[in-house]
């Protein structure tokens, strides 16, 4: 079980890194605020992830002398660093989306490029999504859920960009900066659900109606 989540942590590394730097590369070429804050999304999900591979790695510790009970809640520390990332981020992304709706605009163009990179990230982070919550299911991994969960936020959030690159393709050059605020408000809701579960994990919140069943 501690070589599955390793090993899909390592994995989740690599697909992380590799779409971070092809959605960089592609958002600065085209000038897509959308674009650029996936881009800066997937490199807060690289930090992230590993985190998360050296939290599963230090969790699956046993017992000592200064850890009673184990390390498991290492996994929702890092969760929470997670969190905190994800609501700096979608508030920046925001306040420079306004700022671009606001003006006059920034010229934006809808490169093919643009369009291979989001729709390849789009399956590579519904496939992740899926390994992800397999094996966080398989072996009670927090950290690994959190990632997931993460993975299938950006998808959507990637589906916002692609309908804003199209929509800018057929003249509409504010899209850009409206699908930026969608990803935002992506990042917002995956910030505030993982950070609540993390929150519960570490104050030792009893699941619903675990009492009546005792």
């Amino acid at each position: 079980m501690q070589n599955a989540k390793q090993k899909v942590a390592l994995s989740s590394i690599a697909a992380s890194a590799g779409l971070t730097v092809a959605k960089g590369v592609v958002g600065l070429s085209t000038g897509s605020l959308a674009i650029l804050s996936e881009a800066a999304h997937s490199l807060i999900d690289l930090a992230a992830t590993v985190m998360t591979y050296f939290a599963v790695r230090v969790s699956d510790k046993p017992a000592d002398a200064e850890h009673h009970y184990g390390h498991g809640k290492v996994e929702s520390v890092s969760a929470l660093a997670e969190t905190a990332l994800l609501f700096l981020l979608s508030g920046v992304v925001i306040w420079e989306a306004l700022q671009r709706l606001w003006s006059d605009g920034h010229a934006v163009e809808a490169t093919p490029w643009s369009f291979v990179v989001i729709g390849g990230s789009i399956v590579v982070d519904f496939f992740r999504a899926r390994v992800l919550y397999r094996v966080a299911a398989e072996t009670a991994s927090e950290a690994l859920e959190a990632d997931a969960l993460h993975f299938g936020s950006d998808m959507w959030s990637s589906i916002a960009v692609l309908v804003g690159l199209v929509a800018v393709a057929l003249g509409y050059g504010w899209a850009d900066a409206a699908a930026a605020v969608v990803v935002a408000l992506f990042i917002c809701i995956a910030g505030w659900r993982l950070g609540r579960r993390t929150i519960d994990t570490l104050t030792d919140m009893a699941p619903a109606g675990a009492a009546g069943n005792i």
